[in-house]
């Protein structure tokens, strides 16, 4: 191995990666849409410019049912009518957790996501950014 080489976590610590795939079970048990799930990944994916996770969020979610031209569309979300107002709320709220503006308005954007989104919604929505940007950078740290 050279000094270049990528960290190989699944032997270094397996532990933590079994935690993060343990957090994806406890956060699939609250019911949150499959489709949004995917979009939301995908969309924080794209940013963080992690071309594995791009890659296997981008076939899950055709897998589960997702159109092309919606996949095709997903970078220009706030600039066509392909995504509801709920959907909308959402990428909204996964790009500003997603690339951190100490100017962003997370109170707007609350207010924004508690006219489509409860709560507990809110809290998974949350989780899902977080762990998908988790998992990027650590995709990302290999390439």
């Amino acid at each position: 191995m050279s000094e270049t080489s990528a960290v190989k976590y699944e032997r270094e610590i397996p532990k933590v990666l079994q935690a993060m795939t343990d957090v994806h079970r406890a956060i699939g048990t609250h019911g949150f849409e499959r489709l949004l799930h995917h979009l939301v990944q995908l969309r924080a994916s794209q940013i963080n410019r992690c071309a594995y996770c791009i890659k296997m969020h981008t076939q899950e979610a055709r897998r589960d049912g997702e159109t092309p031209e919606r996949l095709d569309r997903l970078i220009v979300w706030e600039q066509v009518d392909d995504f509801s107002e709920r959907e909308k709320a959402a990428l909204a709220w996964t790009e500003a957790l997603t690339v951190l503006d100490g100017k962003a308005d997370l109170g707007a954007l609350r207010a924004r996501l508690r006219a489509h989104f409860t709560d507990q919604e809110i809290g998974v929505l949350t989780s899902i950014v977080a762990m998908i940007n988790l998992w990027n950078r650590i995709q990302v740290s290999r390439h």
